[in-house]
């Protein structure tokens, strides 16, 4: 048998050999020559992957002759997946396989000589960015404009538009001058002029309008007195006059105790049923009950009202920060700020240690979950800038203690996306994976949510989950490092010219990320096209030369190693 293993017939796929997730997997597949199985023998084929002075014997292909009883006209075929656990120092190695002919008798062997079947391994996958996004908690502040709405009414005689002196010295009317005269930023004056449904009132169509126009009237002679000048004419009145419509009515009428429940009833029905409005009301007049109503509503219906928009009183960002820092100090009260202005106050500064002080004041101040979560945030970000190991366990230790603050107040999915990263700088992937899928099931922004998609993108990409990790990062956050991983995960899809629109969009975002230009000349070299691969690869060693040697081992350039203008790329 031994001498006619030199006619088997041994085929690898993927070959070169490639690490997907945290292992090399492959298909061996053995064909043996016909007549070359001998009844009550054996023949095992024994591959090796040998790498760096070692090697890891893998699963055997055995062949048995009860097992191919046609063996002296068909040629007997095995094929079996194999896998190994892969470390970095495997990268260049070679899988060999050697063949033994045995007698299960009495155990007697013999062996072929060693074969190299494969090469291997192509690590593309292991290019994979790192998936990271500090995700702070909403600090609930609104910067931005905002209106605030003050109400005010008059009330008319029956049928007239006149406003009475003793409706201007009523309480509403002090009030409305007192308004004024603080010349609150005011942006909208909307007066609603309103009319009871009897006949004096109906008859007069304009009515409702007059009503308004008086009051417009009545705001501007007091911006006049209190010197507005060109703060008026940035005021926009909008007048709304309200005629023939019952609705005023049956609000009123709803919240009116003076009739019994069958006479609202009958009242309701009435409005609510056929008939002009001239019908309704004077149907009305014949309800037991109509004079109290006529009495003690329908005045209430001879209004105007005012809604003045104004805009809230804010501090400066300017203000905020310097109040957030003499909190942090301890030289002012922490009720000098609201908790949101506090949050709002540490995302304003870049300087992580500032922004630590003012959540470190912020948690003591607040008992809520956020201000946990984002000084453990910065904590995370720090323990990324840090220099050394010893400082970056300590930020990673003194972050998940916050975190875990943070979950105890309130489970929230900004804590478990930090945790999650947390668990990937300690390179504890399951429990990063856990981390995320806990985050997922709870509410958060949209900002956060695509930056939650970013991690969990990566965390499918690493585990050689390709499809998912397409459809996550399609969802992510559209930054550099998202874009470059949705990139990777087609092209170790193989659908390269997605590769190619993705990694060029993460290029157009960072054109310093060497790993986009790189991943670009991987898929270039794999559609054969030579002079971009050639040129992506410049730009990746051009950024980052330790790449050059990466490119020269690398397996997924074997095709141009002999190419003049690729090793002319790498000199």
């Amino acid at each position: 048998m031994v001498k006619r293993a030199n006619d088997q017939q041994l085929t690898v796929e993927p070959n070169p050999l490639e690490v997907h997730g945290d292992s090399v997997r492959f298909t061996m597949s053995a064909t043996l020559p016909t007549k070359m199985l001998k009844k009550g023998k054996e023949y095992i084929v024994k591959p090796y992957y040998v790498y760096n002075g070692q090697e890891i014997e893998l699963q055997n292909l055995v062949f048995r002759a009860e097992d191919f009883p046609n063996a002296k006209e068909e040629q007997p075929r095995l094929s079996r997946t194999l896998s190994f656990y892969y470390t970095p120092e495997m990268r260049r190695g070679e899988l060999f396989v050697q063949g033994v002919a045995r007698n299960p008798e009495n155990n007697k062997t013999r062996e072929t000589d060693r074969m190299k079947v494969a090469e291997g391994v192509v690590t593309t996958a292991r290019l994979a960015q790192e998936g990271y996004y500090p995700s702070y908690a909403p600090h609930g502040y609104n910067n931005q404009e905002e209106l605030e709405p003050t109400m005010i009414g008059f009330f008319f005689q029956q049928g007239s538009s006149y406003l009475r002196p003793s409706e201007t010295r009523s309480d509403r009317g002090t009030y409305l001058r007192n308004f004024i005269a603080d010349k609150n930023i005011t942006r909208t004056v909307s007066i609603t002029g309103t009319h009871s449904p009897e006949g004096s009132e109906r008859v007069n169509t304009n009515l409702s309008q007059d009503r308004a126009q008086v009051i417009e009237k009545y705001y501007r002679d007091n911006m006049r007195r209190y010197d507005y000048k060109g703060m008026a004419d940035s005021i926009n009145f909008i007048l709304k006059p309200v005629v023939l419509e019952w609705e005023p009515l049956v609000a009123a009428l709803e919240e009116y105790q003076g009739v019994d429940a069958t006479a609202k009833q009958e009242m309701l029905n009435i409005i609510n049923g056929p008939g002009t409005f001239e019908e309704k009301e004077d149907r009305l007049q014949r309800v037991t009950g109509y004079r109290k109503l006529f009495n003690e509503v329908y005045p209430l219906l001879r209004t105007a009202k005012a809604e003045i928009l104004t805009v809230k009183e804010k501090k400066t960002d300017a203000e905020i920060a310097t109040l957030a820092r003499q909190i942090a100090d301890g030289t002012v009260s922490p009720d000098t700020l609201s908790n949101e202005e506090l949050a709002y106050a540490a995302s304003l500064t870049p300087n992580m240690q500032e922004r630590e002080r003012i959540y470190q004041a912020a948690s003591k101040k607040s008992d809520g979950y956020g201000a946990f979560n984002n000084l453990g945030t910065v904590y995370l970000e720090q323990a990324r800038q840090a220099t050394n190991e010893s400082q970056r366990n300590q930020y990673l230790e003194q972050a998940v203690t916050q975190f875990e603050q943070a979950n105890r107040r309130q489970e929230n999915a900004e804590a478990y996306t930090n945790l999650a990263a947390v668990y990937l700088m300690q390179g504890n992937v399951q429990r990063a994976n856990e981390a995320i899928s806990k985050a997922e099931t709870f509410s958060t922004t949209e900002q956060n949510r695509a930056g939650m998609m970013g991690v969990k993108g990566y965390l499918q990409l690493r585990q050689g989950n390709y499809n998912e990790a397409i459809r996550t990062l399609s969802t992510a956050e559209e930054s550099a490092e998202n874009l470059y991983n949705l990139g990777l995960a087609y092209l170790l899809n193989k659908d390269y010219q997605n590769a190619l629109t993705r990694l060029n969009e993460a290029i157009q975002k960072n054109s310093r990320l060497a790993k986009a230009h790189y991943a670009a000349a991987v898929a270039n070299a794999r559609m054969g096209n030579e002079d971009a691969a050639s040129q992506s690869l410049q730009q990746a060693v051009t950024i980052d030369p330790e790449m050059k040697r990466s490119a020269l081992e690398d397996l997924e350039f074997n095709r141009y190693q002999e190419s003049e203008r690729f090793r002319n790329t790498l000199r």
